[in-house]
């Protein structure tokens, strides 16, 4: 079956103005296209009345929520709200949450039963987020996986499973979400595309795909904004909305900064005035400067030492130092990189 013939139900909602993430989200296990080894695992385990703690980590925008909202809904049907507690732990990271809202729920015994089995279902915790709660809440957590496992289950949601504490980790089966691929992304933007009546050349498709970073919804979030001022969505307009470099802007200016006859002085005046004029933002610029490089035509030696330089001029840039000297210190790297390349 072709990403194309993918069929996805949309969430049934009065509200036509819902935001395109929320009104394509899965709305059942059925629904999910990507992690398929995944998906089927989770399937079989749900079968059987065998449902462990779970840790979902990998990416932002990589169906892990998604995964488990399917899930519960699938399990819980209308009882739905009742039997599970969602909390996000970006905003509620402590130890008193674990303490009151978490012991408070799962210490209720529930009384819903499965219809297919007549058998109690456990209450199912989700914490998304969790790398973000502080490891005094983690331990305090570990204990109550072990004393409320008969009454509910836990799933652990993260991008960074290195920032979850080894007892919890070890206590929970560890599924890791990959990034999208293409042709996933695709299926879904195609089918977007037409629930929408919405114009989307292959250039549009392939410009949302490559901002997006296999982030879906970030996907959906970019074809939405653009949808809105662009009766076509193609590869300009996608640029154009998220305000993101062009490609062939960039390697026009790759070509300007390897260019021998080009002063220090004369290329950090273009590329300030490029990034004046454009109003891009110079973390953006990088990446897709990095990206580009991978392709263009230069040796090795070369391309190492401008990769390494421009590593570091990202990481003082997320460190927060002056956006301007770290354009300078761009042309600097090219430079040097034409050092290499004259010897």
């Amino acid at each position: 079956m072709s990403m194309d013939d993918v069929k996805m139900t949309p969430v049934e909602t009065p509200d036509l103005q819902l935001p395109w993430v929320e009104k394509y989200r899965p709305a059942c296990l059925q629904d999910l296209v990507a992690h398929e080894d995944i998906i089927r695992t989770i399937e079989r385990m749900m079968i059987k009345r065998q449902l462990p703690h779970m840790l979902l980590h990998g990416p932002p925008g990589t169906g892990k929520t998604s995964t488990i909202t399917a899930l519960a809904k699938t399990m819980y049907k209308e009882k739905y709200k009742s039997m599970t507690l969602e909390l996000n732990a970006s905003d509620a990271r402590g130890i008193d949450v674990v303490r009151d809202q978490i012991k408070t729920f799962v210490s209720v015994k529930q009384l819903f039963k499965s219809a297919s089995s007549g058998a109690d279902q456990p209450k199912l915790v989700i914490l998304d987020e969790a790398d973000n709660m502080t490891n005094a809440a983690q331990f305090a957590l570990r204990r109550m996986i072990e004393q409320y496992a008969p009454n509910a289950r836990f799933i652990i949601i993260c991008n960074y499973s290195s920032k979850i504490i080894p007892a919890l980790q070890s206590r929970c089966t560890k599924l890791r979400f990959a990034p999208l691929s293409e042709e996933q992304i695709l299926g879904r933007l195609n089918f977007v595309a037409r629930s929408e009546k919405v114009e989307l050349p292959r250039d549009g498709a392939a410009a949302i795909i490559e901002v997006s970073g296999g982030d879906m919804r970030k996907v959906l979030n970019i074809f939405q904004t653009t949808s809105m001022g662009h009766p076509v969505v193609d590869a300009s307009a996608v640029y154009t909305s998220t305000g993101v470099p062009h490609p062939t802007a960039i390697d026009t200016f790759l070509r300007t900064l390897m260019n021998q006859n080009v002063s220090f002085a004369a290329a950090v005046k273009g590329l300030q005035d490029l990034m004046q004029s454009k109003g891009y933002a110079l973390d953006d610029f990088l990446q897709l400067m990095h990206a580009r490089l991978l392709v263009q035509n230069m040796p090795v030696p070369q391309r190492l030492h401008l990769t390494s330089l421009l590593a570091d001029i990202d990481w003082r840039l997320k460190q927060g130092c002056s956006e301007e000297v770290q354009l300078t210190a761009i042309v600097g790297a090219f430079h040097e990189a034409r050092a290499i390349l004259a010897k």
